[in-house]
């Protein structure tokens, strides 16, 4: 068998956030880039890293995969970005291994991939990756997340739809 006909995975309603990798969840208020701390991209929030798996933060259809980010889109319509690392893109994709493409639908927890710190750490470029709710204005009633010292695909929070 080449994988024909093999059935895709269902979209869950899933409203909770989950942590993206191992680390100290922290207000977005608290990262070193403006763009991220003003909330210019969208609320959310961040983790400061202490491994190198990444996990889904969300139950979502992936909708970007671009080298240092990962878009999702909820079921409730929700969208959501994971950047990995601040400054990252000029890294042309290379400290990054994701295992998914667009089209896939993931639950929160899943592994979407590897990020190797040691190549993001050695262009000088720091490891706070960010968990962004890109339509926030037009879709987001609510959200909820704990800021604590989570596993990776740990609950942290939820995010609530208009």
């Amino acid at each position: 068998m080449l994988g024909f006909g093999k059935k895709q995975k269902e979209l869950s309603d899933d409203k909770s956030l989950y942590a993206p990798l191992s680390g100290q969840i922290i207000e977005l208020e608290k990262v070193s880039d403006p763009i991220f701390a003003k909330k210019v991209m969208g609320d959310g929030y961040a983790v400061e890293p202490t491994d190198t798996k990444i996990i889904s933060p969300v139950a979502g259809t992936v909708s970007l995969v671009q080298g240092h980010a990962i878009g999702l889109m909820r079921a409730d319509g929700l969208e959501i970005l994971l950047h990995v690392g601040i400054d990252t893109v000029s890294l042309n994709g290379a400290p990054f291994n994701f295992k998914v493409k667009v089209g896939d639908v993931v639950d929160g927890g899943d592994v979407l991939g590897k990020v190797d710190w040691l190549q993001v750490e050695a262009a000088g470029m720091p490891k706070t990756t960010m968990v962004l709710i890109t339509n926030t204005a037009d879709k987001l009633a609510d959200l909820q997340v704990d800021y604590i010292q989570a596993d990776a695909g740990q609950k942290i929070g939820q995010a609530t739809a208009k």
